[in-house]
């Protein structure tokens, strides 16, 4: 199992409100309960839940902001467990811009997260919240 640095809690709060955003957007099919994520993801004029969920990503150090894309790219199925260090020192290479706007950008972000985490051995965070 490797070891995480990003904060647990975290990693599954972002599924959850990747998850509501993604039930809003009409995209269908996400792991989990898209009704009790919808609850948690508030809607309105200026999308005031998103504004925060994007700065919350992008106040995460730079060595959780590089472990959150890695986890994209290893569950989208770039890299495999064993290259995890390969995936996080790519993703401090190529951080160039803020983060959220690359992981909001991808449609199935929470599902590949959860994926990534899968692929690393902690597939229980969804559930349980901890490592």
């Amino acid at each position: 199992m490797t070891e995480l640095e990003i904060p647990a809690p975290f990693l599954r709060m972002l599924i959850d409100q990747l998850r509501a955003r993604g039930a809003r957007a009409g995209r269908t099919g996400a792991r989990g309960g898209e009704a009790e994520a919808m609850a948690l993801f508030e809607t309105g004029p200026g999308d005031l839940r998103e504004a925060e969920l994007r700065a919350e990503i992008d106040a995460l150090d730079a060595d959780h902001r590089h472990e959150l894309v890695a986890l994209l790219w290893t569950g989208r199925g770039d890299f495999a467990e064993g290259e995890w260090p390969e995936a996080v020192a790519l993703a401090a290479e190529r951080d160039v811009g803020p983060t959220a706007d690359y992981v909001l950008g991808q449609p199935e972000a929470a599902d590949l997260i959860a994926a990534g985490l899968e692929e690393l051995g902690h597939d229980h965070l969804v559930a349980d919240g901890a490592y």
